[in-house]
């Protein structure tokens, strides 16, 4: 999580989105930022209305605009399955690397997910306590001239953002019976994607 005082803009970390990158393009201009441990700089916009909002708005007396990066559900869930099959896992219960992609989501679709499926929801994270994206500004992974333009406008700053954190290459696809049932199962994970600019 990045604050930026000035410019009235909090940047909230969705896990598997760039996040990285993001960060060490934008920390150095950053008012605040919360980058470690891994549970607080990924909060969730619910976990940041909560406890640092009240506290900005009241000590501050500004209403800061939140933005965050969604990326296409199955790419995601690809990237964490792709994440979690690392040489350095194997054996541990999140370990993907013995099991196929199917088996990753449809470990996903469980109520109560096996240690490698369970990898949290992108429309959770960007929801409020309704269920309705509450992000100010939310943008598509795939669309990063998008993401630029609107950081560099906001910022007043050139950027460029550096590949980091990348998830090892391996291959992994989806059975047309599994995307079905994940479609229809994560219909919100979809929208989310979908609704983002």
């Amino acid at each position: 999580m990045l604050v930026f005082w000035k410019e009235k803009l909090v940047f909230l970390a969705v896990p598997k989105t760039g996040t990285t990158a993001i960060e060490g393009a934008l920390a150095p201009m950053a008012t605040a930022k919360i980058i470690d441990p891994p549970i607080l700089k990924h909060s969730p916009w619910y976990r940041y209305n909560r406890f640092l909002r009240p506290y900005f708005e009241g000590v501050g007396g500004q209403k800061l605009d939140t933005m965050a990066v969604v990326r296409e559900p199955i790419d995601w869930l690809g990237s964490w399955y792709r994440y979690r099959g690392r040489e350095d896992l194997r054996g541990h219960p999140n370990s993907t690397a013995e099991i196929t992609f199917d088996d990753f989501v449809l470990g996903y679709l469980k109520g109560k997910r096996p240690a490698y499926s369970e990898v949290g929801s992108q429309a959770k994270f960007l929801a409020d306590e309704d269920g309705n994206t509450a992000v100010t500004h939310c943008f598509k992974y795939e669309n990063r001239a998008g993401l630029i333009g609107f950081l560099e406008e906001r910022l007043a700053t050139s950027i460029t953002l550096k590949t980091l954190n990348v998830s090892p290459k391996r291959e992994f696809s989806l059975s047309p019976n599994v995307e079905k049932r994940l479609r229809r199962k994560m219909h919100a994970e979809f929208e989310a994607w979908e609704n983002a600019r």
